[in-house]
């Protein structure tokens, strides 16, 4: 039996072995049931270790994702919407898959503009008649 793949793009797939799942009660309304149920799903997915990630695309996860990683290069993506914890495990891995393509699009280069004559021309325009605006506010020490 081959391992479970979760597919991010069309050029990576990560086993499901390496996703570490925790399950805790989970916060809010929900009486009873939710203080003695574990629903609320943390997914743990080791960026920094992964042995999926060729070096550029570890390099690219750990750069865009930098904020959203711990000291260790770990990502960790928590779920507690439904009072099922097979839903809520299937929501984190949704958005794993979803924040990891996101990480993954290639952003196109910015090739640098110049603003146009004319609107150069409106700016310079703008800013004579704020001065002379502001200069028929002033009093005149010279009367």
């Amino acid at each position: 039996m081959e391992p479970e793949l979760i597919l991010i793009n069309e050029n990576l797939a990560l086993p499901a072995a390496e996703l570490q799942f925790r399950f805790t009660t989970g916060g809010g309304p929900g009486g009873q049931h939710v203080n003695k149920t574990a629903t609320r799903v943390t997914l743990l997915f080791d960026v920094a270790a992964s042995p999926s990630l060729d070096e550029e695309t570890r390099a690219r996860l750990l750069d865009r994702l930098a904020g959203r990683l711990d000291r260790r290069g770990v990502l960790q993506i928590s779920a507690q919407e439904s009072r099922s914890q097979w839903q809520n495990r299937e929501a984190a891995v949704a958005r794993l898959q979803a924040l990891l393509a996101a990480a993954l699009v290639e952003q196109p280069e910015r090739r640098p503009t110049r603003p146009s004559r004319r609107a150069r021309q409106e700016r310079l325009d703008d800013k004579r008649r704020r001065s002379t605006l502001k200069q028929a506010r002033q009093r005149r020490w010279d009367d």
